[in-house]
């Protein structure tokens, strides 16, 4: 990608021309922006924490809500957790607490009262915004071609877009005017669709609304012209421009594309035309990364919707040919796109109560061991050292 725009890199791809090349070397040839990077380093514990709270709080049978480390343990692998359940929680003492309760007798683990009440705020912040939840379906079922997605894919991303965890009953069960669920042709599978007086409903993608934005500004020193189709881009630190490859961004920023919520009329096999179904493609990847509450997602979840969306290109190709907007990162043992312009110095530009909570939780992930002056943490810390079953297999 871009093969002659990086200092220290050697890319393998320039704006509407692909080459042949292995994946590894893909994704090893893009640019790397180190304040997504420590972003992610933080994040692939994030998920894993958040894995172990949903399991303690999927099980409301103990009072207060938790689960026996023996439980966890098995789970290791799964959640992957290398070093083991116990040396895992032991590095988050202000979200999870260790206890023995002496009638199973066994150890289980129960989450803080700071992550219960995170938990609670983002619950709080995720039904005080319903109808936005809404809009942001309705718009997720718009951009597809059929105006309906598979039920499954969006479970994939009932998370990144801040559905509540029983959405059939609270969004679709109780919007029926808006959404319905009908049988497919596979066994066990259901679509979403949206109802006939919904399916004209017209939309503006937020790229138009910047667009707006810069044309409105005082300072705006850009032809009008020139914004008319544009993304607004930026690029990785150190990642050097070239005059040519400024000159084919350029080409192709004027290009005229059919936007994600508009129909997508005949594809034509021309260059030209592939040209096009690429910025569409662009647009509606755009469109995806800013409904979802972070403005990031895995790549393998947005890949479950490339059919929906009339999408014929590789999904994580594309985000690696354009840098200028998207960010892709590996950490984690996972592929997560980020919505570059959305970010500044690793947090949100334009947050929202949702995002506010999480956040927090991520705080607390990042706070690790540090700081432990509750009672409740020093509660936890004498008992990891008065209990030396708590060792994992591996010795943590």
């Amino acid at each position: 990608m871009l093969k002659t725009i990086l200092k220290h890199q050697n890319p393998c791809r320039i704006i509407g021309s692909r080459f042949k090349t292995s994946s590894v070397q893909y994704v090893e040839s893009r640019a790397r922006d180190p304040t997504f990077e420590k972003l992610m380093d933080k994040y692939k514990n994030l998920l894993k924490v958040i894995a172990i709270q949903d399991l303690i709080l999927a099980n409301p049978t103990n009072n207060p809500p938790s689960v026996s480390l023996d439980f966890l343990s098995r789970l290791s692998q799964k959640l992957h957790l290398n070093r083991g359940a116990a040396s895992f929680l032991r590095k988050y003492p202000h979200i999870f607490h260790i206890f023995y309760d002496p009638n199973k007798s066994q150890t289980f683990c129960r989450l803080t009262d700071a992550a219960i009440d995170i938990s609670r705020q983002e619950a709080e912040a995720i039904n005080a915004s319903l109808p936005l939840v809404v809009d942001r379906l309705v718009r997720l079922l718009s951009m597809s071609t059929t105006k309906s997605l598979p039920l499954r894919a969006v479970f994939k991303v009932w998370r990144e877009l801040g559905l509540p965890d029983d959405f059939e009953d609270s969004i679709i069960s109780q919007n029926s005017h808006i959404f319905r669920l009908v049988d497919a042709h596979e066994p066990n599978t259901h679509i979403l669709t949206l109802t006939d007086e919904m399916r004209d409903k017209s939309f503006v993608a937020s790229v138009e609304n910047w667009r707006v934005t810069e044309c409105c500004k005082e300072d705006c020193s850009d032809d009008r012209t020139e914004i008319q189709f544009s993304f607004k881009h930026s690029y990785p630190p150190g990642m050097r421009l070239r005059r040519d490859f400024k000159a084919k961004v350029k080409e192709w920023q004027r290009l005229p594309y059919v936007g994600p919520y508009e129909e997508m009329g005949e594809k034509r096999r021309s260059k030209a035309g592939t040209m096009a179904l690429e910025k569409r493609a662009v647009a509606v990847v755009h469109e995806f990364l800013s409904l979802t509450v972070e403005r990031m997602v895995e790549v393998e979840k947005i890949s479950h919707f490339r059919k929906s969306f009339a999408i014929d290109l590789n999904i994580r190709d594309l985000f690696l040919d354009h840098p200028g907007m998207f960010y892709l990162s590996t950490k984690g043992k996972r592929h997560t796109v980020f919505l570059r312009e959305a970010y500044e110095r690793g947090r949100l530009i334009d947050s929202n109560p949702v995002y506010s909570a999480r956040r927090k939780l991520l705080d607390l992930v990042v706070l690790g061991r540090h700081a432990m002056l509750t009672k409740e943490s020093r509660s936890v810390e004498n008992f990891q050292t008065e209990t030396p079953c708590l060792k994992d297999e591996n010795g943590g």
